[in-house]
């Protein structure tokens, strides 16, 4: 721990320019110059500390795949508290969130006939099991399978062939989601016997993305999986050439209930304990890869970030609270317990903001928060400290990390702090989401960012504008 006085550290920080919030906004936040300099000196040490990358290392390696509900789940729980404890959190506890159980024990496909040959597949979460043999029907979006008589479909496979287009903020998954949530019900109640889907990605590698998908109720579910890109391109042009049966096998399905852990830690406040500044990852991953950038990266950085922080002279003005939620690659299950818990109306206001990493381990670019015009001055003088670091104060722009959502729909503000997703879909639910994919420097740079988040809007004394809402 360094001891040069903090208003020392002050003056050096104003002298190289690198504390741009102005005494207006300190004082519209009753942040202190102590505090701004805390928030310099925590930018600069985490722009060079090496503890999120470590963590994710550790995580990915010794626990690997972490699919909810597997002997990794539990190992990954055990993980996570000993971290924790480690990293200097003054309370670590754990959440039980139980849900059902869904495994993959095998999964396979080929074109059969005359152009014989194995495709490369993943089932979908959720799907059932099943073996089938069909003709193949395609259709090049969702609203044409939705179109489509089901007399055309009876009995067939449908393929639904949706390219995602690549994009720094992500904006391609939204609109490619539907395929992978709603297109196997479409399809099953229109009597398709089976579901393929291109993938939703980006990756031009012979790797297909997996993902959860729910069957509507009164709907049988039909064994369902995505395909490479590759592999829905060479499907296409089969197509052209007329005919083609195609054999999918898959042995998974969903196997009794399983109760897993949100693991919870945080730096007790020093004046206001009961009032929460919550950053929080998810320490779930798919099966196809270790759950690098998915999220191993968020779990490392917002924990190495509380660890910076207990590392200053003294805890922060409010407490600073990190989750590594449960289940969120099955429904935000974890996020949704969570928010059951802490999210009723009575207590939504003593979570003065939230923010997640769960987009990959890229350089974060933007930020900015979900406070009304009138209550944005801890939000400005965050953006000037961040603004070092490369991140631009984008006022229209951001969203609350997914399982940040349960408590914003119940009122809870948001953070937001934009990584550069332009790669991120390359990996995401697939087979190349691997340690080899994450920037050390990049990680640094997002856990410098959070620790400044985190610590600004533990010290302030405005808020970001929670407040209980209803939920419909």
């Amino acid at each position: 721990m360094r001891t040069t006085p903090l208003f020392a550290r002050l003056a050096t920080a104003l002298a190289s320019g690198l504390l741009l919030a102005t005494a207006s906004q300190a004082s519209a936040t009753g942040l202190s110059p102590a505090s701004l300099a805390a928030a310099v000196e925590l930018r600069e040490r985490a722009s060079g500390d090496g503890t999120a990358y470590a963590l994710i290392e550790s995580l990915t390696t010794e626990i690997g795949p972490r699919l909810p509900g597997s002997e990794a789940d539990a190992r990954a729980v055990a993980w996570a508290k000993a971290r924790f404890e480690a990293l200097g959190y003054d309370k670590v506890w754990t959440e039980p969130v139980t849900f059902p159980k869904w495994e993959r024990r095998s999964e396979h496909a080929a074109v059969v006939g005359v152009h014989a040959q194995p495709l490369v597949i993943t089932a979908l979460g959720g799907s059932p099991g099943g073996e089938v043999t069909a003709e193949l029907v395609r259709f090049d979006s969702l609203a044409a399978l939705e179109a489509a008589d089901p007399a055309t479909l009876r009995g067939k496979l449908a393929f639904v062939d949706v390219p995602m287009a690549r994009s720094r903020d992500g904006s391609g998954y939204g609109a490619a989601g539907p395929v992978r949530s709603r297109g196997p019900s479409i399809a099953a109640r229109k009597g398709a016997s089976g579901y393929l889907m291109r993938s939703i990605g980006t990756s031009p590698h012979r790797v297909a993305n997996t993902g959860i998908t729910r069957f509507d109720a009164g709907v049988t579910p039909i064994p369902s999986a995505a395909m490479s890109l590759p592999d829905a391109d060479q499907l296409t042009r089969l197509l052209q050439r007329g005919p083609v049966q195609v054999r999918l096998a898959l042995d998974v399905g969903w196997n009794g209930e399983y109760t897993s852990q949100n693991v919870i830690a945080e730096l007790t406040g020093r004046e206001a304990p009961d009032e929460i500044v919550l950053i929080a990852g998810h320490l779930d991953s798919w099966d196809l890869g270790t759950g690098a950038v998915d999220d191993a990266s968020g779990v490392g950085i917002t924990m190495a970030a509380g660890h910076l922080i207990a590392q200053l002279p003294q805890r922060p003005r409010r407490t600073v609270r990190v989750v590594a939620f449960a289940n969120e690659e099955q429904g935000l299950i974890g996020a949704r317990a969570y928010a059951d818990a802490y999210g009723g109306p009575d207590v939504i206001a003593r979570h003065v903001i939230g923010a997640e990493s769960d987009f990959g381990a890229g350089r974060i670019y933007g930020f900015n928060t979900s406070a009304p015009s009138g209550e944005r001055a801890t939000s400005d003088a965050i953006a000037e400290v961040l603004r070092p670091l490369g991140i631009d104060y984008l006022q229209d722009k951001g969203s609350p990390g997914p399982d940040i959502s349960p408590l914003a729909a119940k009122g809870g503000a948001w953070g937001w702090l934009g990584q550069d997703g332009t790669d991120y879909f390359d990996l995401h639910h697939n087979a190349d989401d691997t340690l080899d994919k994450v920037d050390p420097d990049a990680v640094a740079q997002n856990t410098a960012a959070y620790a400044v988040f985190a610590w600004l809007a533990a010290e302030a004394d405005g808020g970001f504008g929670s407040a209980p809402k209803s939920v419909p």
